[in-house]
């Protein structure tokens, strides 16, 4: 996994053919949001097990970034932090890169059956969060052009989320899918995770690291880091899963700041250069913060 963020990292050094890395991430990221990923999210919901899990994750994930967003939210207010910096940390402290890193993590450390985790937290919670509340977050502390604003429920109009209302129906109905169909979604399914690997290390610019944000950036690294995550462990707790469950759940939560946060700074004129420096000191601190909370997990919640 490091190995292929490390690729994405020196394509931004090396800029091969005279690709900068923000042409290639755009490029990437588009075509697994578009294509590769609502691919994967019909294969695993289709034979997931849907239920009061799912429902369970939205309990979960929800007032875990909104307890991050709200502890932010006041220091920014008692710091008295400038409007488009407050906006930028905000989405950072609240939003987990629960796809993008969470996704391969996940997969890696639990197995496959843990993809369903990732999506359907993804799906039923973190991106409909995102989507409504994340934006009106931003557009309150920056500023949309006139000539781009569009109503919130819009963005929710994407291919995943079609993917997933087709998947569920299929789902629930009982319908079996073919053989071959299955065998070309794993296929398909199976591009998502370097590509996601690829485009995470394009995303990191260490260029961004400034001293003038470090008072900006360790309230983020505070609250995304550790007491989220710890948060959430005292949530889940409440919850009917089973132990995996749990534990692949609040590591989900444990990721480092979400990447596509640095395309709603850039649309919306908030300092996107803080917000690219947020996701490239907690995604470089993850190295060290989700082992230890893998550890504490596996302690709370043997598997």
């Amino acid at each position: 996994m490091s190995l292929l963020t490390a690729g994405g990292i020196l394509w931004r050094v090396f800029k091969p053919l005279g690709l900068s890395a923000e042409e290639t991430r755009k490029v990437l990221t588009s075509v697994v949001y578009y294509f590769f990923l609502p691919m994967m999210v019909l294969e695993v919901l289709w034979e997931a097990d849907i239920g009061s899990q799912s429902f369970q994750y939205t309990v979960l994930v929800i007032p875990t970034i909104l307890f991050g967003m709200l502890c932010l939210w006041l220091i920014g207010f008692v710091f008295k932090f400038e409007h488009r910096c407050l906006g930028a940390v905000l989405l950072a402290a609240s939003f987990p890169n629960v796809t993008y890193l969470g996704l391969p993590v996940l997969e890696q450390t639990f197995g496959s059956w843990a993809r369903s985790v990732v999506i359907q937290i993804d799906l039923f919670a973190t991106s409909p969060l995102l989507f409504t509340l994340g934006i009106a977050v931003v557009r309150h502390y920056g500023h949309e052009p006139e000539e781009k604003k569009q109503p919130l429920w819009t963005f929710l109009n994407a291919p995943p989320f079609w993917a997933a209302g087709c998947a569920v129906a299929l789902n629930l109905n009982g319908v079996i899918a073919p053989d071959w169909l299955m065998k070309t979604l794993k296929l398909l399914s199976a591009a998502v995770v370097p590509l996601m690997l690829f485009s995470l290390g394009l995303a990191l610019s260490w260029t961004s690291v400034k001293l003038k944000n470090i008072p900006y950036i360790l309230p983020v690294v505070i609250i995304k880091m550790f007491l989220t995550p710890l948060f959430a462990i005292a949530l889940v707790t409440q919850l009917p899963l089973a132990n995996n469950l749990k534990a692949a759940a609040v590591l989900d939560l444990a990721m480092p700041s979400m990447v596509i946060g640095v395309v709603l700074c850039d649309r919306f004129r908030l300092d996107s250069s803080l917000y690219a420096m947020a996701v490239t000191v907690t995604t470089g601190l993850s190295l060290i913060t989700l082992p230890f909370w893998y550890d504490v997990l596996m302690t709370r919640f043997p598997q």
